[in-house]
């Protein structure tokens, strides 16, 4: 019992690691709460399905172009500074939608822009806190724990943040919810000021940044299981993740609720993705992080087909659950997997790599998502995604290593 509990929290040794999984905590029960109240808001003034993916994929397609070349910047700058920077920056852009909000005066296309420089900001942010988790430990055995524990914050907010979202929405409108995510992001910006930070490492020799992605993109191919990780991740955030834009159609349409019943939604997922990523931080060998990214996708796939087939809230509310434990169990997973297998000095251009898959890939998702929804059905678009994610899956397990596999 000592020896797992041991195993489970061992990163927290790290002073560091514990302001920082603080103040997150603290920052993401604040996003959730904004992306409940975008997504309904959005909703409520256009009516359109397609006009969620548009909102969606404009925060998320920065995200496609800028963050390889984030990944390569994170090598050569401070992470700790670059993270406190685009912290400030989201902080100021979200309390001006606030301010449009409690004003009266938001558009869909306010939505839509702030989104957008909002993603501009992540892009920077994502695969810069991603390496930078890995910069925290004490040692690199930590590093799989490290990454399941941040995942088990960001699910356990994903779990409050769209009850409480929801709520605020129903009772105080929209623009509450932007001004406690505005205030939110506090909490991290004083954890990051408050790290004592080791002395930085001399600064990579500068490369072109071109050659720079060419190269890291040639070292992923030669390492196997990165290269099939990285293809696994990019199917599942196409095909399978992007359910998340259409919830407010089911819980609208399909289950005929209002923003409680999204925020219930969203609530199940992120309760199930906590507990997956709280099972995760016990793993201790590659070869379990390889057959659990497999298997994360395969559960996923399995719950989004019968997701797509439930009419009863209950039900949806069950596979909410199963759904947000399988993505998050292949997401972690495959996250540890790439950051133990990276060497040290290709970590922040990899992680490029893998943010760029599972977040800048994700406006396509988001887009296709919306079109096929709003010319097959929400519920058709999510069975396709769910048979994509199975048969993923299989082809995953082929291309790995026997070691592994």
């Amino acid at each position: 019992m000592e020896r797992s509990r041991a195993r489970a929290f061992g990163s927290l040794r790290s002073r560091n690691v514990r302001l920082f999984l603080a103040g997150q905590a603290v920052s993401l029960v604040g996003t959730w709460v904004q992306q409940v109240a975008m997504g309904w808001l959005a909703y409520r003034l256009t009516g359109s399905p397609l006009l969620l993916g548009v909102l969606a994929a404009a925060g998320q397609l920065p995200s496609l172009l800028l963050m390889p070349i984030a990944g390569s910047l994170s090598d050569r700058w401070s992470r700790h500074r670059i993270l406190i920077v685009t912290q400030s920056l989201a902080m100021a852009l979200t309390l001006c939608l606030a301010g449009l909000a409690l004003a009266g005066v938001v558009t869909v296309w306010h939505l839509v822009a702030i989104g957008a420089l909002l993603g501009v900001v992540g892009a920077l942010d994502v695969p810069v806190r991603q390496a930078f988790v890995a910069d925290m430990v004490a040692s690199r055995d930590d590093v799989g724990n490290a990454v399941a524990l941040h995942a088990s914050v960001t699910n356990a907010a994903r779990l409050v943040g769209p009850s409480i979202g929801g709520a605020i929405v129903a009772h105080a409108g929209e623009g509450v919810c932007f001004l406690v995510n505005g205030a939110s992001y506090a909490a991290v910006v004083l954890a990051l000021l408050a790290m004592r930070t080791a002395p930085e490492a001399p600064a990579r020799p500068a490369t072109p940044i071109l050659q720079g992605l060419r190269e890291t993109a040639r070292y992923a191919r030669s390492t196997r299981p990165i290269a099939a990780t990285l293809l696994l991740v990019a199917l599942v955030t196409l095909l399978g993740r992007p359910y998340t834009v259409l919830l407010p159609v089911f819980a609208a349409e399909v289950l005929h609720g209002g923003p409680q019943t999204l925020g219930w939604l969203m609530a199940a997922s992120g309760c199930g993705a906590l507990v997956g990523t709280l099972a995760l931080s016990l793993q201790r060998s590659l070869g379990q992080s390889a057959r659990t990214i497999r298997l994360g996708a395969a559960v996923a796939g399995t719950a989004l087909v019968l997701f797509a087939l439930s009419d009863a809230l209950w039900q949806s509310l069950a596979l909410m659950f199963v759904t947000g434990l399988g993505v998050m169990v292949h997401l972690a997973s495959s996250n540890a997997l790439i950051q133990t297998l990276v060497a040290d000095d290709e970590r922040g251009r990899v992680m490029g790599l893998y943010t760029m898959a599972f977040v800048g890939l994700a406006p396509v998702g988001t887009l296709l998502a919306g079109t096929l929804a709003a010319s097959l059905g929400a519920a058709r678009m999510v069975l396709l995604g769910g048979l994509c994610c199975l048969a993923g899956s299989l082809a995953f397990g082929r291309r790995l290593p026997r070691r592994l596999a």
